[in-house]
């Protein structure tokens, strides 16, 4: 998942040592103002122990790892103040399913100093409430740690995503589907009677392109999803065609069943189709983000209110 971040403050950033947050906060006058800030996060199940600077306008916060950013910040808000906040946008990919979109909020969740962090699937974006000054790193390092990638964008950005050595977006679907063509074209004999293959070994030197180069973002996803524990839609992927292109290797090598006991055209086959897939998926989502932003250039500066018949 790539980011950028616009942040509405630029205050300290809550600085985490141990157990104890650093949390910025803003509207306190007086000692009576930090007795009750105090008294408010106290209460917060999880915390051991808070004390309030005036000065620095800031709580220093012992807390469990059961407590949450969002229920600091309620506390201090429930007593009559406000902690300073930066919203963060974020753009990116990588995100197959519903469960991809829990694993991201919930690891986002998790950093020192975020309140809250919702990611819309549809759009591949992520909208994350934060205390003032939180930074990107850490953010960085949560995504990539469950299981998928990060990088700084700009969202001001249109257009396509430059694509490797000047080619256009779509060449390994083409290049895929080249490679892909003569093992599949057989298959069509059989509708006529007519049972041909290609030799095992031409079979092996087309399909092993597809399934290890222009494959390899799937097994390169599968195995981050691998170390943080969990599973997605391109592990699925790197399994089933592992499957049948290992089981085809071994009986070339070592079968008797011959070019016809082979399944290295499923491996490839499977895909191509899902390259086409996700390349068709990434152009309508570009698309309709163009739109989008088309839309909002046309939202006119400058309004003109009548009142009265005035102007």
């Amino acid at each position: 998942m790539s980011a950028s971040i616009a942040a509405s403050a630029a205050t300290a950033a809550p600085e985490a040592t141990g157990d104890d947050l650093r949390l910025p906060i803003a509207g306190m006058t007086c000692a009576s103002c930090v007795a009750r800030v105090e008294k408010a996060l106290n209460a917060v199940p999880g915390v051991r122990g808070a004390s309030v600077n005036l000065a620095t306008e800031a709580a220093t916060i012992k807390v469990a790892p059961s407590g949450t950013m969002e229920e600091l910040a309620k506390a201090v808000e429930r007593a009559g103040y406000e902690v300073a906040h930066a919203e963060l946008d974020s753009a990116g990919g990588g995100m197959a399913c519903a469960s991809c979109v829990a694993r991201v909020e919930k690891a986002l969740g998790k950093v020192p100093g975020v309140v809250s962090a919702s990611v819309n699937l549809a759009t591949e974006r992520a909208h994350v409430v934060a205390v003032a000054g939180t930074g990107f790193e850490p953010l960085r390092s949560a995504v990539e740690a469950a299981g998928y990638e990060a990088s700084t964008v700009d969202l001001e950005k249109t257009g396509a995503a430059p694509a490797a050595h000047g080619l256009p977006d779509w060449w390994r679907v083409a290049l895929s589907a080249l490679l892909t063509l003569p093992l599949i074209l057989p298959m069509a004999g059989l509708a006529f009677g007519a049972h041909w293959a290609l030799p095992g070994w031409l079979q092996l030197a087309l399909a092993s392109p597809v399934q290890f180069w222009l494959g390899g973002r799937f097994y390169r996803a599968g195995w981050k999803a691998v170390k943080a524990f969990t599973g997605n839609m391109d592990l699925l992927v790197a399994l089933g065609t592992s499957a049948a292109y290992g089981l085809s290797v071994y009986e070339l090598f070592f079968g008797a069943g011959g070019a016809h006991e082979l399944y290295f055209e499923t491996a490839a086959a499977l895909i191509t189709f899902i390259l086409l897939g996700k390349w068709l998926e990434a152009r309508a989502k570009r698309q309709t983000t163009e739109a989008i932003r088309a839309l909002n250039a046309l939202r006119p500066d400058r309004a003109l209110v009548r009142r009265d018949g005035k102007d």
